[in-house]
């Protein structure tokens, strides 16, 4: 059993949801519908055809009582006349001649009830005796009129004295045949020596219609041996012989009586199926409750599979996101089930596995781009720049020529460019204090005030407590010496260099402003692009690259937090606004 339940388990791991679901539908709905139906249908069939059984059985016993309520008493009038004496007496007696006969005939059947007694059973009798001297006609009759009768041969041979029997013979009274039911009783209880016959004769076409007007849709028949006497169906015509019966029994119930001593057998043929007839009508409702009860299910199963495979598949897709440096978490979170604790569950996981993975993986991969960023940025800067330690040397021995020859103008000038140079080689330590920063601007714009004249004046405030934030070295000069070189240096007129250091709402804001020859638009909005979105690669591009290496270099300390703002107007000058988050300074 434990072996089955593995293969079982093994074999429904390998299936889809989905096909799980429609393996359950299968095997939990359709398969228990179809079987539930099925034992339905199987025992109302099986109950029908038992009522059907017993309603047959009802119509043949309704049948026999029909058919003895017609005979009524037949045996009791024919037992009366037969032991009657004065019958006896009036068949047997021998009359001298016709008036006479008439004259007793009349006054014996005048004087007597029994035709009237008859009558009320649609039933006629008939007397038959071996008497010469009675007249034909009436009530009696000459013997010679019934032994050529099939009723009369028929009671010849059966050795018996009485019987009922079904024939198709003539008549006394008309000319062509029919079926009749007569009963026939030799009357030989006083007198053996006459023969005398009674004949009792039922009147057919009234049992044919007593038969039919008991409606019963199931077909009738009543046979004696293999013909068909009665019938409510289409054997019950009078004028034709009797038919057989063969063929016609299949599946019908048989009941046997005895007729005043006739063995009769009655067959009760099934009726057309009413159970399957009905279940024709009644075929739109059955199958609109065969869709309901197997549909409805099916729509259910392609919910809750619905349910289930989405969101599953969804999380089967984000698992696959492990190999990535990142994570992706499930949007949908909705629902109370397992399923949906299971997501919510994921996506804690997902966000603390990113945090680590920002955390150790992406600060150490950060760091090691601003290091390659730094060293990118000091190469370019190498790469414009002079060999340093001549440069200093030259730059020296300048100074102290001009200091002998009393030029001190001149060595002061020497002094500074020293000085700038110096802090544009030294990069062992790429962060400066603003204070720094600040006087390596001013000894810039003093240099820059000897070439310039009156006509570059500069203004620098630094908000108290700003002093002491870092920045990485030569951002701010960057910018001062592209507002001279750019902006002051074609403008004839006198202009204005503002460098202002504030904070506010958690942010370093630098600005630098210039009332030089300013710039177009577009080319303020493009140089503003390329400020926000600076890297490396840029810097090997021509162009400002002084500008877009401090960009680059104030990107990589701040996590690319830091913002930059381009303003001005052709002719009026330009503004530059960097908003430094103050973590990072």
């Amino acid at each position: 059993m434990e072996k089955l339940l593995n293969r079982i388990d093994h074999y429904m791991n390998n299936l889809t949801i989905k096909k799980k679901f429609y393996i359950f539908y299968i095997l939990c709905v359709l398969i228990p519908l179809i079987i539930t139906d099925s034992v339905v249908i199987f025992m109302v069939g099986k109950f029908d055809r038992e009522r059907k059984v017993h309603e047959m059985a009802n119509i043949a016993n309704a049948v026999e009582y029909s058919i003895s309520s017609m005979a009524g008493n037949v045996r009791e009038i024919a037992n009366s006349i037969y032991t009657n004496k004065d019958f006896n007496n009036f068949l047997s007696k021998k009359y001298s001649d016709s008036a006479e006969y008439v004259s007793a005939y009349q006054q014996f059947f005048g004087n007597t009830l029994l035709e009237n007694a008859l009558g009320m059973n649609n039933m006629v009798f008939t007397l038959y005796t071996d008497n010469d001297t009675i007249v034909n006609g009436g009530r009696v009759n000459s013997l010679k009129k019934i032994k050529g009768t099939q009723g009369y041969q028929l009671l010849k041979d059966s050795g018996k004295s009485k019987g009922i029997f079904f024939v198709y013979d003539d008549s006394s009274s008309k000319m062509t045949k029919e079926r009749r039911i007569i009963y026939l009783q030799k009357m030989d209880f006083y007198d053996a020596g006459t023969e005398k016959y009674l004949k009792i004769e039922f009147d057919y076409n009234s049992m044919i219609r007593i038969l039919r007007n008991m409606n019963y849709d199931n077909e009738v028949l009543v046979c004696e041996g293999d013909r068909i006497v009665l019938s409510n169906g289409n054997y019950g015509s009078y004028g034709n012989e009797f038919q057989s019966i063969e063929g016609n029994t299949k599946d019908a119930y048989k009941h046997s009586f005895s007729f005043y001593g006739t063995e009769l057998q009655i067959y009760v043929k099934k009726a057309e199926n009413g159970f399957w007839n009905g279940i024709k009508n009644e075929m739109p409702i059955l199958l609109l409750l065969v869709m309901i009860n197997a549909l409805f299910p099916f729509c259910f199963v392609q919910i809750f599979n619905r349910s289930f495979t989405k969101r599953i598949t969804e999380l089967s897709r984000v698992f696959k996101s492990v190999d990535s440096d990142h994570l992706i978490p499930m949007y949908y979170e909705g629902g109370k089930d397992e399923i949906s604790s299971m997501i919510r569950n994921y996506n804690r996981m997902v966000d603390r596995t990113n945090e680590l993975i920002q955390t150790v993986y992406k600060n150490k991969i950060r760091e090691q781009e601003m290091l390659v960023g730094q060293k990118n940025a000091e190469l370019l800067a190498l790469h414009s720049q002079i060999n340093p330690h001549f440069l200093f040397n030259v730059l020296e021995s300048i100074r102290m020529h001009s200091i002998l020859k009393n030029e001190n103008e001149t060595a002061d000038m020497v002094a500074k460019l020293a000085i700038m140079q110096r802090q544009y080689v030294e990069w062992g330590n790429d962060s400066v204090s603003i204070t720094d920063e600040i006087e390596f601007v001013k000894a810039y714009l003093a240099l820059q005030k000897y070439r310039f004249g009156d006509r570059l004046n500069y203004s620098i405030d630094v908000e108290e407590g700003c002093d002491t934030y870092r920045i990485p070295k030569l951002t701010i000069v960057t910018f001062v010496e592209n507002a001279c070189v750019h902006g002051i240096e074609g403008k004839a007129s006198p202009g204005w260099i503002f460098v202002r250091i504030n904070r506010q709402d958690e942010k370093l804001y630098i600005e630098i402003e210039d009332t030089g020859t300013g710039m177009e638009e577009e080319k303020i909005l493009e140089l503003e692009k390329k400020m926000n979105s600076a890297n490396i690669e840029m810097l090997k591009s021509n162009g400002r690259v002084g500008i877009l290496n401090a960009c680059v270099r104030l990107k990589l300390v701040t996590e690319n937090q830091v913002e930059f703002q381009l303003d001005g107007e052709e002719g009026v000058g330009t503004t530059v606004l960097i908003q430094i988050p103050l973590q990072y300074v």
